[in-house]
């Protein structure tokens, strides 16, 4: 397996080097588990409670090197301002590359409603960080111009910028994430550095519900695109709730597809194939403790090996106040 990540690395640097550039975060489909604040950080204390959410995200279980991620972020109001603070923290790994990173995140929410009832809110976010990131390169095999043999590593600073509104049950969000140029560790045969991360979100939703209605509906469609490379995905996600006694549970699917192509060989010619994922998730909200279980499947023609990669949430809410608003709005109240 390790020479297979080799030679896979390898391959990677020589002939596509805009696939091996780091994006920070990377953008998984964690946001729909009760965490749209790993995306925007107009969404820091915009809830009733503080959240404390812990992930772990792994694939390919039992081989060396795998990718795996993992996450701890915390955000909440400052009192009773309109003003809510965050912190982020994350090491994403995957195979010979590896990039850890902390963010410290400003918000402010302006209320825009005659009452305290009706929800109509408009939220801006700042977060700001460092990121470290490493490309082990000690175990390759030597003889290669391309290979330096060492462990190179360089740290940067960069910002992300987002803004979130709320009527009532509806909701948006757009975010530019990674705004200013990175060194990275990432460079071609002519030496130059791939150093633009610079990533747009948005998201739209609404969530439907009947009075005196247990159960809520919440589709909901997200669009990225990455400004260096010109690609882009979207997520269109169905989330399901259900209102319980010891506090709630949830259900939905996410389907992710890229609108770029990748070409393949297949024995009989060329062939074009688009990424895809479908993910499939659960969660339940038991009094102030949150668990919820994600499951990504690619279903392309051509991956490294079959299996998915499997995400497990932990949180916690602190702090509650009294809910605010009469509103289908989990995300706020």
């Amino acid at each position: 397996m390790r020479t297979v990540l080799v030679i896979c690395t390898g391959l990677i640097l020589s002939f596509n080097p805009k696939t091996w550039a780091q994006e920070g975060l990377p953008i998984y489909s964690d946001y729909l588990t009760d965490n749209y604040y790993l995306l925007y950080p107009s969404m820091a204390g915009v809830a009733n409670c503080n959240k404390i959410r812990l992930t772990g995200r792994q694939q390919w279980f039992g081989q060396d090197d795998a990718p795996q991620l993992q996450t701890i972020s915390y955000n909440g109001r400052v009192g009773d301002t309109p003003s809510a603070v965050g912190a982020m923290a994350y090491s994403d790994k995957n195979g010979y590359h590896s990039q850890t990173g902390a963010y410290l995140t400003y918000a402010h929410h302006i209320m825009f409603s005659r009452n305290m009832i009706d929800a109509n809110m408009l939220s801006f976010g700042l977060s700001a960080g460092m990121i470290q990131y490493k490309l082990d390169e000690t175990s390759f095999p030597s003889g290669d111009p391309l290979i330096g043999g060492i462990e190179q590593s360089a740290t940067d600073f960069n910002v992300d910028l987002g803004f979130s509104y709320h009527l009532f049950d509806f909701y948006a969000h757009v975010a530019a994430k990674n705004i200013l140029k990175n060194d990275g560790v990432n460079f071609n045969e002519q030496g130059l550095s791939y150093n633009n991360l610079r990533t747009y979100l948005a998201s739209i939703g609404y969530v439907f519900g009947s009075i005196n209605s247990d159960w809520s509906y919440e589709p909901s469609l997200l669009i990225a695109r990455r400004d260096a490379t010109k690609e882009t995905f979207f997520d269109a996600n169905m989330k399901v709730y259900r209102e319980m006694e010891f506090g709630e549970l949830w259900a939905g699917l996410s389907y992710r597809r890229s609108l770029d192509g990748a070409q393949y060989t297949d024995g009989s010619g060329i062939k074009s194939q688009k990424l895809q994922y479908i993910t499939p998730f659960v969660g339940v909200e038991y009094k102030k403790f949150v668990f919820a279980y994600t499951y990504s499947y690619q279903s392309n023609s051509v991956v490294f090996r079959d299996g998915g990669l499997h995400q497990i949430t932990l949180g916690f809410n602190f702090g509650c106040r009294k809910e605010k608003f009469e509103c289908n709005c989990p995300s706020i109240n």
